[in-house]
């Protein structure tokens, strides 16, 4: 006698060989608008003032005197950014690009303090565009980047204003202050890992405060933040952390204050 579970299982084989085959087409080529959102609108929320002094061990990445940490992140050139009055101004300089630290990082914390020009100008993404890439994992890559932009009175996808990570996660709030005040990031990144074969083995997540307000909640990236097209992985191990030099027309930004504290485990460590 032939059980319910049977028939259910030869029903299926019956359908399954019945099930007309389609000719798979060819995706149409994405445009960037194809991943630009407009909604839900981050709530608009005025942050408190942050302790920024590093803590004892903390890496210093800039104190205000030098690039001494820093390299072309094209070519690993000494950086030429502007150092000036305890700031560092990304230069506008044609073939000078972005930077990025000689240290390599997994995990870690990061404090970032950052300025919009007072006399910015443009829209949208022209408007003080910039970006903290966590992990920067080569020069063709895209590397993981939260956005630096001016959103004090500037409306754009929210996907892409500040506090998101690009393309990706649409920050919870949005704590900006005006142009020509001095803004703040604190991050925690946890790298992601691979397998031996280069598969994903955990993904990467981040916490973002800005101005001491949380954007980020420990968010798990869906891969490298591109501008065009899904994010995927793509293995690494460690990864310098970069800054962008935006092509855009408007007034170039500045940075100051940067320091990271490296939380990848140490095996080494005993507690005495």
């Amino acid at each position: 006698m032939r059980t319910l579970h049977s028939t259910a299982l030869a029903l299926a084989a019956v359908m399954a060989s019945a099930a007309p085959v389609f000719a798979q087409q060819a995706a149409p080529a994405m445009k960037h608008q194809d991943t630009e959102v407009y909604a839900p609108v981050p709530p608009i929320v005025t942050p408190g003032t942050t302790d920024s002094a590093p803590p004892s061990d903390a890496i210093v990445l800039f104190d205000g005197k030098n690039e001494d940490q820093w390299v072309s992140a094209q070519d690993h050139t000494p950086a030429q950014w502007i150092v000036h009055d305890g700031i560092l101004t990304v230069s506008k300089e044609k073939g000078i690009g972005n930077i990025e630290t000689k240290k390599t990082f997994k995990d870690y914390q990061l404090h970032i303090e950052w300025r919009i020009p007072a006399n910015i100008e443009g829209s949208d993404q022209a408007r003080g565009n910039s970006g903290v890439f966590l992990a920067s994992t080569g020069p063709g890559d895209a590397g993981y980047e939260l956005q630096v932009l001016d959103n004090y009175n500037n409306k754009t996808y929210v996907n892409g204003q500040v506090g998101a990570i690009y393309k990706q996660a649409i920050p919870l709030a949005n704590p900006a202050r005006k142009p020509g005040e001095w803004q703040s990031y604190d991050v925690v990144w946890t790298a992601p890992r691979f397998n031996a074969d280069g598969s994903l083995k955990t993904p990467a997540y981040v916490t973002v405060f800005m101005n001491g307000v949380l954007v980020q909640n420990h968010f798990q990236l869906q891969g490298q933040t591109l501008y065009v097209g899904k994010p995927f992985y793509k293995a690494y191990d460690r990864a310098p952390i970069k800054l962008q030099a935006h092509g855009d027309k408007s007034e170039p930004i500045s940075f100051r204050n940067i320091w990271a504290r490296d939380l990848t485990f140490d095996p080494s460590y005993t507690l005495k």
